[in-house]
C-alpha cells in the first residue's frame, strides 16, 4: 500500500470540505491509516492557508519522525517545507510551511503570541492521550481562536472513538472518521509466570522467533527492564537488537525506527514511547509485557513518581496494533486472555494526577484566574489547583491575588518546571546560572551521566560524554544559562566562601527535600518538608551529614533518594535563613511528670540546635504540663481517695466525669491548678477535688447527693461510708442488726444500682455480703442466725428480721430504753 493509498486519503475530501465552512473539526482515524503525516500536507493548497501549520507530537521522536517522513515523501530534505521544534532538536528554515512540535514547545509559542500570527492551522495529533501539555494547550487554542483568531483553524485528530467529546468542545465542530487498515492480527496469550519480567520477555521473543516471520517489538516498563531483556537477547544470529526510549540519542531512535540496512531481522526493545504515532518498519511481530511505568503524582509527598502497573485496555490494543501495520501480524500477550478484561479501560488523563504548578502559572499569564474558566474534556481539580496556588505562593511566582509575579512571568518564559526555572533565576542571581542550567538538564534528560544518586557524579560523566545526546543537552544548558539573569552586585558575600553551586542550584529548586542524616549508616534520612527519605548506605552519598536531594522515588514514609549532592549546614542557613525559626519549648517527662524548658532552631521539620531555656515563660510551662496529661493520661495527675470516690459518684450519678470527658475539658479546669508549677505533682489533691467541683451547677451537685451520696444512712440510723471505688461496686461495710426492717435493697445512681451490703457481726466480723438483702433474709439468713445466737447470745437475732426494728444495742439495753419511753 502506497502513501497515497492509506486510509485517510479517503476522507481527506470531507475535512477539507469542512474546514472551507468551519473554523474547527474532529478527526477520528485508527492507528495506521496515516493522519499523522497526511493531513498536514494536504491543506496546504486550501485558500484560507497562507501561512505555517503546526502539527503537535505528544513526543520527541514522533514529532522528528513525523517531519522525516513528511519530508521524505515530499522528495525534500527535512528542514524546507516540513520540519520539527523540540526541546533539544530543532529543524527549519524561511522556507518550512509544516512545523511538528512538541506539545511544551506549542504552549510557550501561543504564550509569547496569542494570536499565533503567521499559523493557519494548529493540528492536535493523538489527543486521546490526553496529555496534559495537550490539554492545556487545546484549552488555549480555543480560547484563542475565540477571542483574536476566528479564522484559525483547529483540528482535533484522535486515534479512539472519543470524537463527540472533543467536537462538543470545539463548538460542535463536525466530526469525519476515517477507516484503518484491515490486515490481519492474531493473538496469542501466553499467560503469566512467575520469571521476572525480563526473562518472561526474553522467553517469548525467542518464541516468536521460532513460530512467526517479521521484525519483533517488544514491550516493557521501562530502560531497566530493556537493559536487562537486552543482556539476555543479545547476540543472537541473523538478529539486530534496538532499543527504543525516551533517553536515547536521536541517531539510535532513528535506527530503531527505519528498516534495517543489511537486510536482518529487527527485534526492538522499546517503552510505551512505541505504542502510537510512529510506524516502525519491517515489524510483524509485538510481544507485549501487559507492564507500563507512568509518571503519578503524589500528592501527600508533594512529588512525581514512576510507578510501575498494568498497561490499560487501550494501552495494549494499541501496542498489539503495532504488529499489522504493514502486513498480516501476531501479538504475544504475558497474561491470560481472560484478564484482559480486568485492565483498566484507559490510562487517567494527566490532568487528573498531575502537579498543576504550570498550568496555574501559565493560565495566570494568559489572563485567566481559574483555570477552570478554560475548555477542558476534564477540568482540573479544585484540590491540585489549591496545591499548585501554595507553591506558586512559596516560589514567589503570583501573589495573594493569583495574579503573575514579574520572577513568575520570567519562570514561565523558561521551558522548564516552575522548581526549575526559579532554581536557574534564583541561582544566577547568586553566580551559578551554569550549574543551575546543568541541574535542569540533569533533571529534564533521563539516563544523561547514568543513575548514580550523586549528581555531581553524574554531571562530570556527562560533561565527559561526546554522544549526540549528551552533546544537544550541553548546547541546551548553554542556551538557558546565557537567558539567565547576570549576578548581583553582591552575589559574592550572600553565600559561604565553601559553597558550590550544584548544592545551591539543587537547594533552591526544593528547599523541602534538603534532608539531613538520621542514623550512622546514613540509610534514614529527615527532610526539611517532614519527609523520611532513603538511601542505600553503599552509597558515597551516605557518610555526608546533609544532602540537597532533588529526586525521590516511592511512598511518602521512606522514598528512595534518586539524586542528590551533598550540601553544608553553613550554606543552608545562608540560603534560607529567612525561614528558620526560634522555637520556645517545654519537653514534658510522662516518667518525672514534670517540664523541661528547651529552646530550639529550626529549618521546617529539621532540627538545627538545642539548649535549656531558663527565660521559658510560665505560659509555655502550663501549656506543656496541660499537652502531658493530654497526651498521656488523668493518671498522672495526684488523685487522692477522696477525689477519685467523687469522680466515681458522679459518674453513678449520670454525669460525664469518666477520663475521656475530663479530657475534654482539660483547658477548662486544669490550666488553673498549674499557675507557678513546673510539676503535677504539685498540685494538690484538694485543689483537684475543688476543681472537679467548680465544673458542677449547683442542680448537678444537689443531683449527686441525691442519687450517690457520699454516705449510707441505715435504719438504725447510724452513718456509713459508700466505698465507691471498691471491687465489685459500691460497698458500705455495716453491722446486720443496723438492717432489721428493711425489705428493699437499697440502691444508688441514675441506674439504680444495687449497694454491696458487707454485713457484719456485733464483734465486726464479716458474717455475708450480699446484692440482695430481701432474698437473704428470706434465704440463708436462718441458719446464720442460729450460729451467731451461740456466739452472740445479747443481741438480737430475729426469725423474722425484715420486720424487726433495726437497733445497735444489746436486747437488754433495748428492753430498757423501751421501759424508760
Amino acid at each position: 500500500m502506497g502513501a497515497s493509498d492509506l486510509p485517510i486519503h479517503a476522507v481527506l475530501p470531507d475535512l477539507l470540505a469542512a474546514l472551507r465552512d468551519r473554523s474547527s473539526a474532529v478527526l477520528v482515524a485508527p492507528p495506521g491509516a496515516g493522519k499523522t503525516t497526511a493531513v498536514a500536507p494536504a491543506l496546504l493548497d486550501q485558500p484560507w492557508c497562507t501561512g505555517e501549520i503546526l502539527l503537535l507530537s505528544p513526543r520527541r521522536l514522533a514529532a522528528r519522525a513525523a517531519a522525516e517522513r513528511m519530508a521524505a515523501l515530499a522528495g525534500e530534505p527535512v528542514g524546507k517545507t516540513y520540519g520539527y521544534a523540540t526541546r533539544l532538536d530543532t529543524k527549519r528554515s524561511a522556507e518550512t510551511r509544516v512545523i511538528v512540535v512538541t506539545e511544551g514547545i506549542f504552549t510557550a509559542r501561543i504564550q509569547r503570541d496569542p494570536e499565533l500570527a503567521g499559523v493557519s492551522a494548529v493540528l492536535f495529533d493523538e489527543v486521546h492521550e490526553r496529555s496534559l501539555d495537550g490539554d492545556f494547550g487545546l484549552a488555549l487554542a480555543i480560547d484563542a481562536q475565540a477571542g483574536l483568531r476566528e479564522n484559525l483553524r483547529l483540528i482535533a485528530m484522535s486515534a479512539t472513538l472519543d470524537g463527540a467529546r472533543f467536537a462538543a468542545l470545539l463548538g460542535d465542530a463536525p466530526v469525519i472518521e476515517s477507516a484503518g487498515r484491515s490486515w490481519p492480527l492474531s493473538l496469542v496469550h501466553l499467560g503469566r509466570n512467575e520469571d521476572r519480567i525480563e526473562d518472561a520477555v526474553a522467553s517469548a521473543v525467542r518464541r516468536a522467533l521460532r513460530e512467526a516471520e517479521g521484525g519483533i517489538l517488544a514491550f516493557l516498563p521501562g530502560v531497566a527492564e530493556i537493559e536487562r531483556t537486552a543482556e539476555r537477547l543479545e547476540g543472537m544470529p541473523g538478529i539486530t537488537l534496538h532499543r527504543l526510549h525516551g533517553s536515547l540519542d536521536p541517531t539510535a531512535q532513528r535506527a530503531a525506527i527505519r528498516p534495517d540496512s543489511e537486510g536482518r531481522r529487527k527485534l526492538v526493545l522499546a517503552t510505551s514511547i512505541a505504542e502510537t504515532s510512529l510506524t516502525l518498519d519491517g515489524i510483524r511481530i509485538v510481544v507485549d509485557s501487559g507492564l507500563a511505568r507512568r509518571p503519578r503524582y503524589d500528592r501527600a509527598a508533594g512529588m512525581t513518581r514512576l510507578v510501575t502497573e498494568r498497561a490499560s485496555q487501550a494501552s495494549v490494543t494499541q501496542r498489539a496494533g503495532r504488529a499489522a501495520r504493514q502486513g498480516p501480524g501476531v501479538a504475544y500477550r504475558l497474561w491470560e486472555e481472560a484478564a484482559t478484561a480486568g485492565l483498566p479501560r484507559f490510562d487517567p488523563p494527566e490532568i487528573l494526577e498531575a502537579d498543576l504548578s504550570s498550568l496555574v502559572l501559565a493560565s495566570a499569564i494568559w489572563g485567566v484566574a481559574d483555570p477552570r474558566d478554560l475548555s477542558w474534556i476534564d477540568p482540573p481539580p479544585d484540590a491540585a489547583l489549591a496545591e499548585a496556588r501554595a507553591r506558586l505562593l512559596t516560589l514567589e511566582a503570583i501573589d495573594l491575588d493569583g495574579r503573575p509575579t514579574q520572577h513568575g512571568r520570567s519562570i514561565a518564559a523558561l521551558p522548564m518546571p516552575p522548581r526549575l526555572a526559579h532554581m536557574l533565576l534564583r541561582a544566577a542571581e547568586l553566580g551559578f546560572a551554569r550549574e543551575a542550567a546543568d541541574v535542569a538538564v540533569l533533571l529534564g534528560e533521563r539516563g544523561l551521566g547514568g543513575n548514580d544518586p550523586d549528581l555531581e557524579l553524574r554531571r562530570r560523566r556527562w560533561r565527559s560524554d561526546a554522544t549526540p545526546k549528551a552533546r544537544a543537552a550541553k548546547q541546551l544548558a548553554e542556551r538557558w544559562s546565557r537567558v539567565a539573569p547576570r549576578p548581583a552586585a553582591d552575589a559574592s558575600d550572600a553565600l559561604p566562601l565553601a559553597a558550590r553551586g550544584l548544592e545551591v542550584a539543587v537547594a533552591l529548586a526544593f528547599p523541602d527535600r534538603i534532608a539531613r542524616r538520621r542514623d550512622a549508616s546514613g540509610e534514614r534520612w529527615a527532610s526539611v518538608g517532614g519527609r523520611g527519605f532513603k538511601l542505600d548506605s553503599a552509597s558515597s552519598l551516605a557518610r555526608e551529614e546533609w544532602l540537597a536531594v532533588a529526586e525521590t522515588q516511592g511512598m511518602a514514609a521512606g522514598a528512595r533518594i534518586l539524586s542528590a549532592v551533598p550540601i553544608d549546614e553553613e550554606t543552608v542557613v545562608a540560603l534560607f535563613g529567612d525561614r528558620i525559626e526560634t522555637r520556645h519549648l517545654a519537653e514534658f517527662d510522662a516518667a518525672t511528670g514534670g517540664v523541661r524548658p528547651m529552646r530550639e532552631r529550626r529549618l521546617g521539620a529539621i532540627r538545627l540546635a538545642s539548649a535549656p531555656d531558663p527565660d521559658a515563660s510560665a505560659a509555655t510551662i502550663e501549656a506543656a504540663l496541660v499537652d502531658g496529661v493530654r497526651r498521656h493520661g488523668l493518671s498522672l495527675l495526684p488523685w487522692s481517695e477522696g477525689a477519685r470516690a467523687f469522680r466515681q459518684r458522679a459518674i453513678y450519678a449520670g454525669l460525664p466525669f469518666d477520663d475521656q470527658s475530663l479530657e475534654e475539658r482539660l483547658d477548662e479546669w486544669l490550666p488553673p491548678l498549674l499557675a507557678g508549677k513546673r510539676r503535677l505533682d504539685a498540685v494538690s489533691s484538694g485543689a483537684l477535688t475543688d476543681a472537679l467541683r467548680n465544673l458542677l451547677s449547683w442542680e448537678e451537685t444537689q443531683r449527686i447527693e441525691r442519687m450517690a451520696p457520699a454516705n449510707f444512712t441505715s435504719p438504725a440510723g447510724s452513718t456509713h461510708a459508700i466505698d465507691y471505688a471498691a471491687e465489685g461496686g459500691p460497698r458500705v461495710e455495716l453491722r446486720v442488726q443496723a438492717l432489721f426492717g428493711l425489705g428493699e435493697h437499697p440502691t444508688i445512681g441514675a441506674d439504680r444500682v444495687p449497694l454491696v451490703l458487707s454485713l457484719t457481726s456485733p464483734a465486726g466480723r464479716p458474717i455475708q455480703t450480699t446484692r440482695d438483702l430481701p432474698g437473704f433474709w428470706a434465704g440463708s439468713w436462718r441458719a446464720v442466725a442460729k450460729e451467731m445466737r451461740g456466739r452472740y447470745p445479747r443481741h438480737p437475732w430475729p426469725d423474722d428480721p425484715a420486720a424487726a426494728s433495726a437497733t445497735l444495742r444489746t436486747k437488754n439495753a433495748d428492753a430498757r430504753a423501751r421501759g424508760s419511753r
